[in-house]
């Protein structure tokens, strides 16, 4: 990834609090805005069930062994296509951008087309009770 592009910004490992308090800090600590296509979020069939039948969101689950590269724009396809090349970065996917964002809000454009804010979660994360 290194050598692919020179424009990478940031890595991270969302282990805690998932990928949404991970973007939340850097967005935080960099001064920026964060927009995400929840459609382009790679998530598995089974993960995607299980928190379903929970009521867990899955952006503030712990994703072990997984990794955020933040990188300039035109980057982006060099490094995707250096992470796809090695068997555990073949579901490497582009998730969304930075804005320019005086708040730092991170929000994510749903499947449905609306748009929802991504804010830090607050104590800790419930099943939801039906």
């Amino acid at each position: 990834m290194l050598a692919a592009a020179p424009g990478l910004r940031a890595l991270r490992d969302p282990t805690r609090g998932g990928l949404a308090a991970t973007l939340n800090e850097i967005a935080q600590q960099s001064g920026v805005g964060m927009r995400l296509e929840e459609a382009a979020i790679p998530l598995k069939a089974e993960v995607r069930g299980a928190c379903e039948l929970l009521g867990l969101d899955p952006l503030y689950v712990a994703n072990e062994g997984k990794l955020i590269a933040i990188c300039n724009h035109a980057d982006a396809p060099r490094i995707l296509a250096a992470m796809r090349a090695h068997p555990l970065g073949r579901d490497a996917a582009q998730i969304g951008h930075i804005t320019a964002d005086p708040q730092h809000f991170v929000e994510v454009r749903t499947i449905f087309g609306g748009r929802r804010m991504v804010d830090w979660l607050h104590g800790e994360q419930l099943p939801r009770i039906c």
